[in-house]
């Protein structure tokens, strides 16, 4: 999952709000989590550029889980105040699943007076109870009056196991947990792991990611964290952290090489994006900001190098 398409679910957001995960959500990541994404759901209608770019590169496995819950009969407006997806690594790491995790004020009452009503059965894992989410193939179960959990089966089955206890959970995943103090104040913000990272890094630095440095450097990317927002504007800051300061400066001259071609080649729109964008580096972070209008940023979705880099 690329950097820009997990944005595609970065929606508007208040400055004033933090998304914060309870700990019932969080000891249902399981350990080898790839990358957590965590919104403040409010407001996610306040904001056409937010929704646009919803629109343009949303993950085909973020989308199946945004349907599931609108047929579920949740009003996600109202009820859902942080929304969650987390990619995590099962069995031996070839593959990779994604959750949801919802919090909000729920009527659990009324939601399973209304399962009843419709004859929806419940099957159960441990002391879990998972109802189907209409004919979407997901389940959820409700991890306490205010956090619910809803995946497909195989992917619900290990985070149910690690919130029971019965595997590691990501609140034991030391480096990730750090990731996330730093940024989880923010309204939006996302954490990911070494491979996630360069993963990410590799679609932005795009036919830079060719050059002999960055096969140096890439294995030595250990995490990265970034926040995004779009009141006034659209904003939005990538950290990342590697071991040294020689690591996070060579990224930061590939990163300043791949943003100078793109402004001889790119378009007038690309070329404006290029200069709203700031690539430092200290004490072994790369940081990475960038900050445009609404106008500026909605023409921008439409240039070929967005195109490019949500591929």
């Amino acid at each position: 999952m690329t950097l820009i398409a997990a944005l595609a679910f970065s929606v508007s957001v208040m400055p004033a709000s933090a998304a914060q995960l309870d700990n019932d959500a969080r000891s249902a990541i399981p350990l080898n989590v790839q990358q957590l994404i965590v919104i403040d759901y409010r407001a996610m209608q306040n904001s056409t550029a937010a929704m646009d770019l919803k629109a343009r590169v949303l993950p085909p496995e973020l989308k199946q889980l945004e349907d599931a819950l609108k047929s579920s009969g949740f009003n996600e407006n109202h009820d859902v105040e942080i929304l969650a997806f987390a990619a995590y690594r099962a069995g031996n790491g070839d593959s990779t699943k994604v959750v949801g995790i919802a919090q909000g004020q729920f009527s659990v009452a009324d939601i399973l007076a209304n399962f009843k009503k419709k004859k929806i059965k419940f099957t159960s894992i441990r002391n879990n109870h998972l109802y189907p989410m209409g004919s979407s193939g997901m389940l959820v179960t409700f991890l306490n009056p205010t956090t619910m959990l809803f995946g497909s089966n195989d992917a619900i089955r290990p985070a149910l196991d690690a919130r029971d206890d019965l595997a590691q959970n990501f609140m034991d995943n030391s480096a990730m947990m750090t990731a996330m103090q730093s940024v989880d104040s923010e309204p939006l913000w996302s954490i990911l792991d070494q491979k996630g990272t360069q993963y990410m890094m590799r679609s932005l630095l795009g036919q830079a990611s060719q050059l002999a440095d960055y096969d140096t450097v890439k294995k030595r990317l250990l995490s990265s964290s970034y926040t995004m927002n779009f009141d006034n504007g659209v904003k939005f800051s990538l950290y990342v952290i590697t071991p040294d300061t020689f690591t996070a400066a060579t990224m930061s001259s590939l990163l300043n090489a791949a943003a100078m071609y793109e402004k001889v080649s790119g378009t007038p729109t690309e070329k404006q994006a290029v200069d709203s964008t700031t690539i430092n580096s200290a004490a072994g972070k790369l940081e990475v900001s960038f900050a445009a209008s609404d106008s500026q940023f909605s023409s921008l979705l439409q240039s070929p190098l967005f195109q490019s880099v949500v591929k």
